[in-house]
């Protein structure tokens, strides 16, 4: 600590020796920079102060079915992102800032000063703004603050209806994107379900139990089958035992009668008949039976014409038993109703294996289909979404419309200054004082350092690096007392006047302005 006090004041020493210098430069410094502030032109402050009111009580009653952004928020961004460039040339042109510019570079200079002197103070607690601008003619700033205004206020509500218009564009390419997705996918299930008609039906067929009940059909229909089979069996080998008696026959008008097989076809026929009245000409029980009708006419031409070949033809080969004759009949009954038997089984079984064929594919379909129907359901869920946001955008541009973004509420119009604001040349003129005390302190110290003195024993030794004996002191004669004392009183002097002068102009700028 010892050491620092002894540099401090070596340094002092050496300061003192060229304090004049620093006198003049001060008063130099001093009197340059009040001539400046005074020669500073006067600017004239203009400002206004608008309320932004973002409350509605048709807000609360829209929540839900209208969007509804948040205004303070974009309020805010609107009064820190209002000075741009674009609005400082609208601004230029609302003012009429641009009739004495007449190259680009006066106009840049115009925007970029209008730029940096622009204010927008706002308080983010009641939204309230502050607007602000100096200018060297009053009416210019005064100008300027309501054109800022004005632009303050086109900006919120012509920005607000620019998103809605543009948020709604954008939902109406979106809606009829998915129409076109919905469309697309519709056509793929209608195709799909064309496509497999057969398997899927009407959506509600349960293969497994159409199966189990066509099993039971087949399997009751292949027990009547047996059943017929087993009784015209026991029908033929009755009559294996019995002894036709031949009787004569009378030819009937076609040609020669043939009783027995005559007896077939004509229980056949009836049974045709019967079949017809349920079935169609395509049903297997149908063309079973007439398939064994046209066998029987064939066997019966063949004895015909074996008969007529042995003369023969005036006589059937007619039994005369009438109980052989019934039994006859029932085995041609027999036949005819195991002919028929034999058709249906073959039609369950085919009706059966197809249905088989249909259930192994049936898992594969429904995956298939499952998946058109959840892109299905994809594309109308995002849809019925983007409609419903498209009324809720629409909601909301009409309520805007109605009601307004915000209410802009001017508290103060712009004022016309009849004061200047700056600069605060009170204040500046004292800074001015000491910023040449602080020139010329700092000259004092710089010839210091450039032109160096030793001033005691220490710094002899360190400049040296000798070792220091002793020190001879002058003796002070009046007459160096009296010179010194003079120094010291006109050093004074100039200071007091130095400080005098700063004080003279405050008091005269303070009678000038006040």
């Amino acid at each position: 600590m010892e050491e620092l006090v002894t540099q401090i004041t070596s340094y002092l020493r050496g300061m003192w020796r060229y304090r004049w210098w620093g006198m003049a430069l001060a008063w130099i410094v001093g009197v340059v920079a009040g001539l400046v502030i005074y020669q500073m032109p006067d600017k004239y402050e203009s400002s206004a102060r608008v309320y932004v009111d973002t409350q509605s009580v048709l807000r609360p009653l829209m929540a839900g079915l209208a969007v509804q952004p948040n205004i303070d928020q974009q309020i805010a961004m609107l009064s820190r992102t209002l000075i741009s460039r674009p609005n400082v040339e609208k601004l230029i042109n609302m003012a009429d800032l641009d009739l004495g510019v007449n190259t680009s570079e006066e106009r840049e200079a115009l925007i970029t000063r209008l730029s940096r002197d622009l204010r927008i103070g706002s308080s983010d607690r009641n939204n309230l703004f502050m607007l602000s601008y100096a200018d060297t003619r009053p009416e210019r700033a005064q100008r300027v603050v309501q054109s800022l205004l004005s632009l303050f206020v086109e900006s919120g509500l012509g920005g607000k209806r620019q998103d809605a218009d543009a948020a709604r564009r954008f939902i109406e390419e979106q809606i009829q994107t998915y129409e076109q997705k919905l469309t697309e996918a519709e056509n793929r299930v209608k195709e799909f379900r064309l496509r497999n008609m057969g398997v899927l039906g009407d959506g509600a067929r349960d293969y497994v139990s159409q199966i189990g009940a066509l099993t039971v059909q087949l399997q009751q229909a292949q027990l009547e089958l047996r059943e017929a089979i087993n009784g015209r069996d026991a029908l033929q080998r009755q009559l294996v035992g019995e002894e036709p008696v031949l009787l004569p026959q009378m030819p009937s008008q076609s040609g020669v009668a043939v009783p027995e097989l005559d007896g077939r076809i004509d229980t056949l026929r009836r049974s045709l008949d019967e079949l017809l009245l349920r079935y169609t000409d395509k049903h297997p029980d149908v063309t079973g039976t007439r398939r064994l009708i046209e066998e029987l006419e064939v066997q019966k031409r063949t004895q015909v014409e074996a008969m007529q070949a042995s003369g023969g033809s005036q006589f059937g080969a007619l039994d005369a038993n009438p109980y052989f004759q019934q039994m006859k009949l029932a085995l041609a009954q027999a036949d005819s109703r195991a002919a028929s038997l034999n058709a249906r089984v073959a039609e369950f079984q085919s009706r059966l294996d197809q249905l088989r064929d249909q259930a192994r594919l049936v898992p594969e379909i429904e995956a298939e289909l499952a998946q058109l129907n959840r892109d299905y359901a994809v594309h109308k869920t995002n849809y019925d979404a983007l409609v419903a946001r498209r009324e809720s955008a629409n909601i909301a541009v009409e309520m805007n419309t109605q009601t307004g973004v915000a209410d802009f509420r001017v508290i103060d119009p712009p004022t016309l200054a009849t004061k200047p604001s700056a600069p605060n040349r009170l204040l500046l003129i004292p800074v001015a004082g000491l910023a040449g005390l602080l020139a010329g302190f700092a000259l004092t110290f710089l010839i210091s350092q450039l032109r160096p003195a030793v001033v005691d024993p220490r710094g002899l030794r360190d400049v040296t690096g000798l070792p220091v004996l002793g020190t001879v002191s002058m003796l002070a004669t009046p007459e160096r007392t009296s010179a010194r004392r003079r120094g010291l009183l006109a050093f004074g002097a100039g200071l007091f006047a130095y400080a005098g002068m700063v004080a003279a102009a405050v008091v005269a700028l303070q009678l000038i302005q006040g």
